[in-house]
């Protein structure tokens, strides 16, 4: 969540089992990323050399394969339709490490569209592991980021990606975010002891699917906010995770934004957007709530936020569904705010939303209105 005060006072009122394996072994890590090195690479990168001085040397649509070290550098790719592909042996993988005072581990500017990124660990970034803006059509596929900063993976305003069997742990405010973008499938990642897990915020067309969430302070959000220059959310589905005990303290920057004041203990929370679908998923061991769905302009009221900050947006979550998912154990501990701890809430804003085959304890309203 960028670093808006609107969002910070919005967030100030906000609501925001056993590990479930989704993510591969070691063997099938090194095997994907061999098959993504199939055919003979334009440009070999060995330890102690620069991935950044291949990337400058290469054309447009090459691959640069990487093998295994440690590589404290950080990466700005201006080019289109490059592919990075690092290679695992058994001493280890790739390593890309701050070397000591870079925001970004990996920077792709607008001219970088068709960026391909495999098998890499990314570690120690002051702001972002893998930040990628206004380019399309990108991969990020077993890419794994560690303590870099605010975010771990950032595509923003981007059309067209992929997300897959990615890990982000330890930012202080999302691990895996996709901002203000359209067209984008994640599935099989993991995000824990992060503030936020993923994060969807004011996108449109994006899928997550078969990947887990736990330990951080919320599990996953999708969300609509205003001040923004992408002002709908909309077609949002979330299937086949699992999202448990995210109770995580709140390590946020406490001079930040949103993320400062998200308090522990949610599971899905489902902000604003249109025509979103959760369905299928398993959502446990969430101390505050398990899945939600509020509008962003209760919350703007409950903060004393007047009326036309949110005059860009429409705010109120329509055609929600809410379907077949197993949500208990979750609302055992209720926080200072004016909403009750359970398993599935609504705020009784907006219209067609719905809910049936769920599987919960408590829920609040009592009776939520069903599904055809």
């Amino acid at each position: 969540m960028k670093k808006l005060l609107l969002c910070a006072t919005i967030a100030l009122f906000f609501f925001t089992g056993c590990k479930k394996e989704v993510t591969p072994s070691d063997n099938e890590t090194s095997l994907a990323s061999q098959s993504q090195a199939k055919g003979k690479p334009d440009a070999i990168v060995t330890a102690g050399s620069s991935i950044q001085a291949a990337v400058d040397a290469a054309s447009a649509g090459d691959m640069i394969q990487i093998q295994p070290g440690t590589y404290h550098e950080a990466i700005i790719v201006n080019k289109p339709g490059l592919r990075l592909v690092g290679i695992s042996s058994q001493s280890g993988g790739v390593i890309i490490e701050n070397p000591g005072n870079q925001n970004n581990g990996i920077s792709v500017r607008a001219d970088g569209d068709g960026f391909e990124l495999y098998n890499v660990t990314i570690k120690n970034f002051g702001r972002n592991g893998v930040f990628i803006i206004r380019a399309d059509n990108f991969v990020l596929d077993h890419v794994t980021t560690i303590n870099c900063g605010e975010y771990g993976l950032f595509p923003l305003l981007c059309n067209g990606g992929k997300i897959d069997h990615c890990s982000a742990t330890g930012h202080e405010d999302t691990g895996i975010y996709i901002g203000q973008s359209t067209n984008i499938e994640m599935s099989f990642n993991e995000a824990f002891a992060n503030v936020n897990g993923l994060e969807i915020e004011n996108c449109s067309h994006v899928t997550v699917t078969n990947s887990q969430s736990y330990d951080n302070v919320v599990g996953i959000l999708v969300v609509l906010l205003p001040g923004l220059s992408v002002t709908t959310s909309t077609d949002i589905t979330l299937t086949r995770n699992h999202v448990y005990d995210n109770n995580h303290i709140n390590f946020a920057d406490p001079d930040g934004g949103f993320e400062a004041f998200v308090p522990s203990g949610s599971g899905i929370l489902i902000v604003g957007t249109d025509n979103t679908v959760v369905e299928n998923n398993t959502v446990k061991g969430n101390n505050f709530l398990g899945i939600a769905v509020v509008s962003t302009t209760v919350l703007g009221a409950l903060a004393g936020i007047p009326p036309e900050a949110f005059a860009g947006i429409e705010p109120n979550p329509d055609g929600d569904r809410v379907i077949n998912n197993v949500v208990n154990t979750n609302g055992t501990v209720q926080p200072a705010l004016p909403f009750p701890a359970v398993d599935l809430l609504w705020d009784g804003s907006g219209t067609n939303n719905c809910w049936s085959g769920n599987i919960y304890k408590k829920s609040f309203p009592e009776l939520l209105p069903a599904c055809n």
